[in-house]
This record gives C-alpha cells, structure tokens and sequence, in this order.
C-alpha cells in the first residue's frame, strides 16, 4: 500500500538500551517496534576525536511511525539515550513509501 504519511525511524544504542529506548517512545505515542542486535565498527581516531568509549555491541530499534508524531518522537529519543548518556544512541528517520502488514488503529464508533 502506497503511504506518504509514514517514517520509519532507527535508534542505535549500545546493546542493553533497546528496551529503554522503545519505552520513550511509547511515552510519545509508538506501538510498537523491532530490536535488532548489532556490532559497530569505527576507526580508533574517530573516537577520539568525539571523545566517547566505544561499545562495539550494538541495538538497533527500529520504528514505523506517523509523521505526525516523528518529530517528538526524534527528539524524545535523543534527549534520553543520545551520545551524552551510557546508551551513546543516535536517533535517525527515513521516509517510507510503502507499508504492508501495519495494524491501524480502530477508531472508536460513536453512540447513537
């Protein structure tokens, strides 16, 4: 199904963080998402230069969500598990131009 109201967003965290991460974002509206494991690889000298201990395990949380709720959702992430906390998450969102398989929720039906 063809979608221009929908962003998928990725949180990358250290491994342990994803289900911290998942609850913020619940906190701003998300249903739901899916946690991938992950190694991460960077050049000694990188992070030196952005001086952070690197932890090479890695969480992937991954989101399907409306625009309308991406933004708070984006800056909610970032405020509690960025690159200043033990997670040293980023937090990014991409468009999505189809989705299959999303439940929609019901609205509730007026009484008569």
């Amino acid at each position: 199904m063809k979608t221009s109201n929908h962003e998928v967003i990725f949180t990358i965290v250290n491994s342990g963080f994803a289900e911290e991460a998942m609850r913020v974002a619940r906190e701003q509206g998300v249903r739901g998402g899916t946690i991938l494991n992950a190694r991460g690889v960077v050049k000694e000298d990188a992070a030196a230069f952005f001086g952070i201990t690197l932890h090479a395990d890695k969480e992937i949380l991954m989101m399907v969500v409306e625009k309308d709720i991406r933004d708070k959702v984006l800056n909610a992430l970032y405020k509690e598990m960025g690159l200043g906390k033990k997670s040293q998450g980023i937090v990014f969102s991409l468009p999505v131009s189809d989705v299959a398989g999303l439940a929609m929720p019901v609205e509730p039906k007026p009484e008569a």
